[in-house]
């Protein structure tokens, strides 16, 4: 079992910038790929980003892409996701997941872990 904990949400303008992080416990963090899903209020939930377990490469949805960038610190049992030019679209809450090995973890069915979520809101 994998526990995860997101933190660093809150209330920021448009065009600010936010840090997210999720820390992880109870598993092996470093085997796992992780992303990140956000859930707008009466929207489904969405793919963010996502980085692999080994080599680091990484991948985005193309409304975040130049702006958000997703990274880990093995040694910390962290994932981080560093979010700039903030929108007001960008406004929901934000998941992150451990995803299966071997999957591209672009939807959810394809995680095995989540964390409860952390809400970020931009104000324009």
């Amino acid at each position: 079992q994998v526990q995860l904990v997101e933190s660093g949400g809150g209330l920021v303008q448009a065009g600010g910038s936010l840090k997210l992080s999720c820390a992880a416990s109870g598993g092996t963090f470093s085997s796992y790929a992780m992303g990140w899903f956000r859930q707008a209020p009466g929207k489904e939930r969405e793919f963010v980003a996502r980085i692999r377990s080994i080599g680091g490469s990484t991948a985005y949805a193309d409304s975040v892409k130049g702006r958000f960038t997703i990274s880990r610190d093995n040694a910390k049992n962290t994932l981080y996701l560093q979010m700039n030019s903030l929108k007001s679209e960008d406004t929901a809450v934000y998941y992150c997941g451990a995803c299966r090995p071997l999957y591209l973890c672009r939807a959810q069915p394809e995680y095995d872990y989540w964390g409860q979520g952390t809400q970020v809101t931009v104000s324009s």
